[in-house]
């Protein structure tokens, strides 16, 4: 599929955000201890130590803490929060205030918010819970020492790291719910291709036998007369079953879905395509505006009935998701009759969507059909631009319906 990149905003690794969150804190620390434009004083005093030395000692420790938790968010999340919190406490320390103003805990709720969305809900819980104690551990400290504290405002501060835990827990729960949906709506295609391969097996498996009864009928008529004919007629009837035989054994063990009541819309398999359509396809397709080519390799041959119709299946498949979503003019298809399997490859140059700029259905009927003949199966954009679908299909034996 041509993938599309994420948008600039979700390619940025979270320890940037953080940190991006908690030089916005200092920055607004320091503004408003000065006194800005149209203002007769500052918002709030400057603390004894804030511009001595020990005080802008205390905020380069705070802000080494930042920089080595936003490193480590991605794979220590816990860790990474404790360091967090050990900053806004000592980044406090030289404020002369009495509780972690919010603009020392912003980069802790930006953390909240990454631990809570990306990380296990127990995670998310224990991260959330530290937060608040911290919170209440300052305040608890500055009760026992006879300090003044700033209840309301640790409360605001408190509500808005509960309020960053929230926004990340709903944004998980819609991302795994989003998943839920994909899988499911996977497995119910999966389960309809499934379905129609059984309904076209079932009407290669009834072709077959009425072939054979037609050929036993005239066998059994001429034996005596015409042995000749007869002997023919018995070879056909061979060739059939060991083809029919073949067909089942690779394709019925996989299937295990109730076979449903044949559907009137099914064709029999007198209109069954195979590869000799594959030019008729691309003939059409190509009136319709997507120029097709089609090269031949190796010594075509007949195939048996069901890697036949599943070799077709694919590329019609593969024709139209160029046709849908590659927003190209041209495709090539190319078919390989090798001596023990089949090759089949579709290349086009799109710069569209993709094969997946659908449902994406088409790629896991594709990949079911190649799974189910014991194949493999590739589908992804090219390194030079564009999409290639590729298929190997294992053959029996020449001579041989196995």
């Amino acid at each position: 599929m041509h993938v599309t990149p994420p948008p600039l905003l979700k390619r940025v690794p979270p320890g940037v955000w953080t940190t991006a969150a908690w030089c916005a804190g200092l920055a607004f620390t320091f503004l408003i201890r000065v006194r800005l434009p149209g203002e007769s004083a500052p918002t709030v005093v400057a603390g004894a130590l804030l511009y001595r030395w020990d005080g802008l000692t205390f905020l380069v420790l705070a802000t080494g803490l930042v920089l080595a938790g936003s490193a480590l968010l991605p794979r220590r999340p816990l860790l990474s929060l404790a360091l967090f919190l050990t900053a806004s406490v000592i980044a406090t320390l030289p404020l002369g205030v009495g509780e972690i103003p919010l603009a020392q805990f912003l980069a802790v709720d930006m953390t909240l918010y990454f631990i809570a969305s990306t990380a296990a809900r127990r995670t998310g819980i224990v991260a959330a819970a530290a937060a608040l104690t911290v919170l209440a551990g300052y305040l608890t400290v500055r009760l026992l020492m006879s300090w003044t504290v700033g209840t309301a405002a640790e409360l605001a501060v408190a509500m808005t790291a509960v309020i960053a835990w929230l926004v990340g827990h709903s944004v998980r729960q819609a991302r795994e719910h989003a998943q839920t949906l994909i899988d499911r709506s996977t497995a119910q295609a999966v389960t309809a291709e499934r379905l129609r391969i059984s309904r076209e097996l079932h009407d290669m498996v009834a072709h077959s036998i009425g072939i054979i009864a037609l050929q036993a009928g005239a066998a059994r008529r001429v034996i005596e007369t015409q042995p000749e004919q007869a002997r023919d007629a018995l070879g056909e009837i061979e060739t059939v079953g060991r083809e029919t035989l073949s067909g089942l054994r690779r394709m019925l063990g996989a299937l295990r879905s109730a076979e449903p009541e044949r559907s009137p819309r099914t064709a029999p398999l007198d209109s069954a395509p195979g590869l000799a359509d594959v030019d008729r396809l691309a003939a059409t397709t190509t009136d319709a505006g997507v120029r097709v080519d089609v090269r031949w390799l190796g010594g075509r041959r007949p195939l048996p009935p069901d890697i036949d119709m599943s070799a077709y299946r694919i590329i019609q498949e593969a024709v139209t998701n160029v046709v849908r979503h590659a927003g190209t003019a041209s495709c090539e298809v190319t078919v390989d009759f090798r001596d023990d399997e089949l090759t089949i490859e579709v290349i086009d140059r799109g710069g569209g969507r993709g094969h997946a700029g659908g449902s994406g259905y088409g790629l896991v009927g594709m990949r079911e059909r190649v799974g189910l003949l014991r194949g493999e199966f590739s589908a992804a954009p090219r390194p030079e631009g564009g999409f290639r679908v590729a298929a190997r299909l294992p053959l029996p034996p020449a001579g041989t319906g196995h």
